[in-house]
């Protein structure tokens, strides 16, 4: 079965809080059994997250999820993303187009059951092939999980084919270069002056 979830407005406000920009709203009770959901962001949600991650465009955001519970509350997550986005070079500014089309596993967690900051063990978190992500222990959001996803996926550095640092003038001294200046470092003040007298 697939479906797009319940659909929050983008940055609504709702009983004292503001929702996400982009907001498909899975109850856990419909996790009992295996399920797959499909999220696809509108318009107005793209154009939300858009300026949310500093891209010049996002004309398509779609993912998809396989959602399995676990123990304790856990949902384990098999999930597709696809977007096509623009960001600006970070050489010239002009747009760098980038497709996006990745697979990524999550973990669902209880936020209650999350470790503390100083509990969390860099390491072990690298090895992991999944990211946990805390929900409220009563309703997933497959939307902001996307959106997350779509940040994970973004190039850091874009650049513009044609627009390398290759372009830049190469200022590293040469091992020559080094060892004229320590030459110079290790004369004194006075003979310094007394070769620019003579060059004169």
């Amino acid at each position: 079965m697939m479906s797009s979830g319940d659909k929050d407005g983008a940055g609504v406000q709702k009983e004292g809080a503001v929702t996400a920009e982009f907001s498909r709203r899975i109850p856990l009770a419909r996790t009992g059994r295996p399920l797959e959901e499909r999220v696809d962001a509108d318009p107005g949600e793209r154009e939300a997250l858009r300026q949310r991650f500093g891209l010049l465009s996002l004309s398509h955001l779609a993912c998809v999820f396989r959602l399995e519970r676990g123990q304790d509350n856990i949902v384990l997550a098999e999930g597709h993303i696809q977007a096509e986005v623009e960001q600006a070079c970070i050489i010239t500014g002009e747009p760098v187009r980038e497709v996006i089309d990745e697979p990524f596993s999550l973990r669902f967690v209880p936020a209650a059951d999350m470790p503390e900051d100083e509990e969390i063990d860099i390491e072990s978190l690298l090895q992991e092939d999944a990211d946990d992500v805390p929900y409220d222990g009563r309703v997933i959001d497959l939307g902001e999980a996307a959106a997350e996803q779509l940040a994970l996926c973004l190039t850091p550095y874009p650049r513009r084919s044609g627009a390398g640092l290759d372009q830049f003038v190469e200022v590293t001294p040469s091992d020559d270069e080094l060892d004229a200046r320590q030459e110079t470092d290790r004369k004194s003040p006075f003979e310094v002056l007394n070769k620019l007298q003579e060059k004169q």
